[in-house]
């Protein structure tokens, strides 16, 4: 679209019975070029009808967890079975909706589908979520019920020791609240599942909405067994080593056992498996590529908090393929993001965007 155009879809989104004299005087411009530029949206599909009824702006749904983060940063060496001096930090969590606020964060149009409690934590992640630039307009909100509690302890390196996860609220994620949204979803250009939802509810958002590009965290080893059934109607999967030998069965120790299990996924019909190798990168196979990019170079120094890292990067990938950014700049792109999280106390990094994003990547093609 041109410049003249996208000024005339935001006056119309913002006022769309506004006629075409008032549109020309507020635009300075003549009402035939106006009726031109109209005609032009229309035939492109911006505008669908009379009364310039629009098409939705592009958005992304995340479709998931949301809870409180409960963290704890010893100040020294974590010492196990004993009490350790640091400091403990509450924030929004939950893999779906952080996803969601790097998303919001690199400019993307993003949507949550989710379920919290009627509880102090269920408002403060609903206030803070849509400050973050999460639309959180369609979740569902349980009088009576807790807003899910995730747990951790980490250790003097950053990474996680331990943690507990409380979601019992996800099981009052149903399929009626999943049909109650048919045309939010179907509308959706992305859509992010994570594997905190029942395993009924993924396998019908999978099945039915198979159409639509369908991006997969597992979450963790034991609840990626709830994607089983739901992978032929998935375009990309991100697991980890263990996460991708409990969805194949294979082991994945060594480069060729890990092919095996990016294979093996494939051929249950996936478009894209991206494995995760912690500090030696990712392992990224499609139908037509086979890739190992390495982790961009961090000072060890300045990983700060780890936790953020997996969030980060689905999200990053998911940005650059909404940009049409071949597998090899996407992964690039999502390890810069991911290199990016880990270096902020914070589990979700406050300075993400997408001008530091490529700041970084070029800093790492210089070194």
């Amino acid at each position: 679209m041109t410049q003249r155009e996208n000024e005339i879809l935001e006056i119309l989104r913002n006022n769309p019975l506004i006629s075409q004299k008032n549109l020309a005087e507020r635009l300075k411009i003549t009402r035939s070029s106006v009726a031109g530029h109209i005609m032009n949206l229309t035939n492109k599909g911006h505008i669908m009808g009379k009364g310039y009824i629009m098409k939705e702006k592009d958005y992304a749904l995340l479709i998931g967890g949301a809870n409180m983060d409960i963290q704890g940063f010893p100040q020294n060496q974590l010492i196990s079975g004993d009490s350790n001096p640091g400091t403990v930090k509450v924030s929004c969590g939950g893999v779906a909706r952080n996803i969601a606020e790097n998303m919001a964060r690199l400019g993307l149009d993003v949507k949550l589908l989710t379920v919290v409690g009627g509880d102090s934590h269920g408002t403060q992640l609903i206030e803070e979520s849509e400050a973050a630039g999460i639309n959180m307009n369609e979740i569902l909100r349980l009088p009576g019920q807790s807003t899910s509690t995730y747990l951790s302890i980490l250790n003097e390196k950053g990474d996680m020791a331990v943690a507990v996860s409380h979601m019992d609220i996800m099981d009052f994620f149903s399929l009626e609240y999943i049909r109650s949204k048919e045309r939010l979803i179907k509308n959706a250009s992305l859509i992010i599942l994570d594997a905190n939802l029942p395993a009924g509810i993924i396998q019908y958002i999978a099945e039915t909405y198979r159409d639509i590009r369908i991006f997969m965290d597992p979450v963790s080893a034991v609840k990626a067994l709830r994607i089983k059934e739901s992978l032929p109607f998935i375009h990309m999967i991100k697991p980890n080593r263990m996460e991708a030998g409990y969805l194949t069965g294979l082991p994945v120790t060594n480069q060729e056992e890990l092919e095996a299990a990016a294979n093996a996924l494939l051929e249950k019909g996936l478009k894209q498996v991206v494995i995760s190798l912690g500090e030696e990168g990712v392992f990224f196979r499609s139908r037509n590529e086979k890739l190992l990019i390495p982790n961009l170079l961090v000072n060890p120094e300045e990983i700060v908090n780890a936790t953020g890292a997996g969030d980060a990067f689905m999200a990053g990938f998911a940005y650059a393929q909404i940009k049409e950014m071949p597998p090899h700049e996407s992964l690039r792109f999502a390890l810069a993001a991911s290199a990016l999280a880990i270096s902020h106390e914070n589990t979700i990094n406050p300075n993400l965007s997408v001008e530091n994003i490529n700041q970084l990547i070029r800093n790492n093609q210089h070194e």
